[in-house]
């Protein structure tokens, strides 16, 4: 396995993306990013509506992300044409007429659950409907917070990182790891899903993690659980833990502590990302919160670390494999579904997510056994 296939696009294009947190983008104020290899200017005008233009003023190619937000428009530092959220030109200083072609695209960009969802592909084909749900965002049982780390690293790097938890304990021991035998000897169990892939891992009697303990108080053993969902293009992980025997595994967790995170991974360019990510927990008393979010927060800064080393030495030899363990069936799942996504991303009409082995379950046992 290599870094990407080089006979396919590096992007997903119809899929929705995260383009930033919501709170990003005050009323009048604008902001520059780059998605896909495509420079955006996000902005929110003066009634709150959100748009997305390609950052590159029709006129003399300035960037409209330099520019200033006057009323419902985007107006160009450099000349002063004015541009609504749908990607015409409204004014041009001292000219009545404004030409068909004074125009630039326009991206459709929604704004859902504290996230601004951008689509870059086909706006025919955007459909708001499928923007991914994401309801502990806005649910008061559950506690968050969330940030955006820029990561110098391709964006299927950080999909793999998060669809095998199986380095917590030598990249996070501090934190959320735990003794490194357990999490070699956890079965993990990998299921093909008609729009993504699943990955389960149990982890009965456990130590708890020091996270755990500092959030839940955890006296004992535990009994904990990793359960891990890709979509195009995001991944939602939960874990946590019970203590032991007192009904983790039968869906009896309100008594435990649970941490649900949200992944956006947006690609900005072939080597580097856009992470929006958020953790909400079910403790919502005192620090806890933010502890929480403090400690996740420090993982990922970890985690970040990996990436970027990764992506220089991949860089150094781009022609070299990348060899699979066990442990990777979850991240080989999703590189398979990820494949199926590009070689269809541009055809005609509605993008077939179901893959032909949709509930295709792979299991990887203890000490490392496969089964199926």
């Amino acid at each position: 396995m290599s870094l990407r296939d080089q006979t396919l696009p590096p992007f997903v294009h119809n899929a929705w993306y995260v383009a930033g947190w919501a709170d990003e983008l005050k009323s009048g104020e604008r902001l520059g990013r780059t998605f896909l290899g495509q420079p955006v200017a996000l902005f929110r005008t003066a009634s709150g509506q959100v748009g997305a233009l390609e950052d590159r003023c029709v006129h003399r190619a300035m960037p409209l992300s330099a520019g200033v937000v006057d009323g419902e428009a985007l107006r160009c530092l450099y000349h002063g044409l004015e541009f609504g959220t749908h990607g015409r030109c409204t004014h041009i200083p001292a000219q009545d007429k404004i030409p068909a072609t004074a125009k630039v695209r326009s991206f459709p960009l929604v704004e859902r659950d504290a996230m601004l969802w951008i689509w870059m592909g086909d706006a025919e084909r955007a459909d708001e409907n499928a923007i991914p749900d994401y309801a502990f965002h806005r649910d008061p049982v559950w506690a968050w917070r969330g940030a955006h780390f820029h990561v110098k690293g391709n964006w299927q790097l950080l999909i793999d990182n998060l669809m095998d938890l199986s380095h917590l304990p030598y990249i996070h021991p501090h934190t959320i790891g735990g003794n490194p035998e357990l999490h070699f000897k956890t079965r993990t169990v990998a299921t093909r899903q008609p729009n993504g892939v699943r990955v389960e891992r149990r982890m009965p009697a456990s130590v708890p993690p020091p996270t755990y303990v500092a959030a839940k108080g955890f006296k004992g053993l535990v009994d904990r659980w990793q359960e891990i969902e890709f979509e195009p293009i995001l991944i939602r992980i939960h874990t946590g833990a019970c203590d032991e025997g007192t009904g983790a595994y039968d869906g009896k967790r309100e008594h435990g502590f649970s941490m649900r995170g949200f992944h956006g991974i947006t690609p900005e360019t072939e080597s580097t990302t856009h992470y929006f990510w958020s953790m909400a927990t079910n403790v919502t008393t005192g620090d806890i919160p933010d502890l929480v979010f403090e400690q996740t927060a420090r993982t990922f800064e970890e985690d970040q670390i990996v990436l970027e080393l990764q992506q220089r030495r991949i860089e150094q030899s781009p022609e070299r494999p990348i060899m699979d363990i066990a442990s990777d069936v979850g991240g080989r799942f999703t590189r398979q579904f990820i494949r199926n996504l590009l070689r269809n991303d541009g055809a005609n009409g509605q993008v077939n997510l179901v893959s032909s082995e949709g509930g295709e379950q792979f299991a990887v046992g203890q000490a490392g056994s496969a089964e199926n």
